[in-house]
């Protein structure tokens, strides 16, 4: 079977990176390679990461002497892949002990085959739950593209190193932009498949997409990043809409967030966030919008932005107001 490299950021897991790291070692599939870059982590995950590679010549590290973010960490780690395939696994995460047979049985098994999904199973502290995806064994890139733009697929795969070093990671910034590396992935790809490996992903209440952080209003300067990007790959028109689309969508999300938690920001932070959404405001091409969204009340782009800024407070007054009274 081929070989397959896996990127591990690693930023203060210390209390989670042997079960990480041991879920490699136990895997049925021995022709891996490890590199684990370390984003300058304040614990002890660097003597974690020392002993591991010393014990096992399969694990490759790299120290960052300053904190980048997961994206440019991996990216590190991405310039010295040798694997036919690329995955990540984070560094609070683990693998079932086939995962890695299971994906490259899948690829062997069918060479057009460029992305292969894991089983995504989400770990709580009480709990676990499989993530659900429609049935499917083949999907065109262009499919599995559409169905990311609201995970109903998701992004814990295996990918051909030639695709990933084309499209490495977004590292527009600290959060967010590894979702336009898998949108870009699907859309490169000839076929994408899934398999029975499981992918343990464990989920922290702390996290980016969980906390009130004004690093959530990363995600408009993702999604301007992606936008350039399907650009570059000369993406066609439906494509170009869908993306329009997807962040007239995205700046709603964020109004409501800023409409429910301005006043728990800083006030410089939630200053920066409303500038923020009034600048991607400005830069919604109008003529993209699919109108079944855009004329929608909440979502309508409207010509100015007092009176977009009108709407949005109204639209998430009401929810509020309707929300309330249906608990009383």
């Amino acid at each position: 079977m081929a070989k397959v490299t896996v990127l591990i950021a690693v930023y203060n897991a210390a209390p989670f990176l042997s079960e990480c790291l041991d879920s490699l070692r136990g895997q049925s599939h021995a022709d891996w390679q490890a590199i684990c870059i370390d984003d300058c982590s304040t614990d002890s995950s660097w003597d974690v990461l020392r002993q591991y590679a010393s014990a096992d010549s399969r694990f490759s590290i790299i120290h960052l002497d300053s904190n980048h973010g997961q994206a440019y960490a991996r990216n590190q780690g991405l310039a010295e892949a040798k694997g036919d395939f690329v995955c990540f696994l984070d560094a609070d995460d683990w693998l079932s002990p086939n995962a890695l047979a299971e994906a490259l049985a899948v690829a062997e098994a069918h060479p057009l085959t460029d992305c292969v999904l894991f089983d995504v199973n989400y770990v709580y502290a009480d709990h676990e739950e499989l993530y659900t995806m429609p049935a499917f064994e083949q999907l065109t890139g262009s499919e599995a593209f559409r169905l990311s733009l609201d995970w109903q697929i998701h992004g814990v795969y295996m990918v051909r190193t030639a695709i990933h070093q084309r499209f490495p990671y977004d590292d527009t910034c600290k959060a967010y932009s590894d979702d336009n590396t898998t949108r870009l992935h699907y859309f490169a790809s000839r076929q994408v498949r899934r398999c029975q490996g499981v992918y343990n992903y464990r989920q922290h209440a702390g996290s980016v997409t969980h906390a009130v952080s004004v690093r959530r209003f990363d995600f408009l300067k993702a999604n301007e990043s992606m936008k350039r990007q399907l650009i570059g790959m000369d993406a066609d028109s439906d494509v170009m809409r869908l993306w329009e689309t997807k962040r007239l969508l995205t700046l709603v999300d964020l109004y409501m967030f800023y409409h429910l938690n301005d006043h728990r920001l800083p006030p410089a932070d939630a200053a920066y966030g409303l500038s923020e959404i009034r600048r991607v405001w400005h830069t919604l091409d109008r003529s993209l919008l699919d109108p079944a969204v855009a004329s929608k009340f909440g979502y309508r782009p409207m010509p100015a932005w007092v009176l977009f800024r009108l709407q949005e407070w109204l639209y998430f007054t009401l929810r509020g107001w309707m929300g309330k009274n249906r608990r009383q």
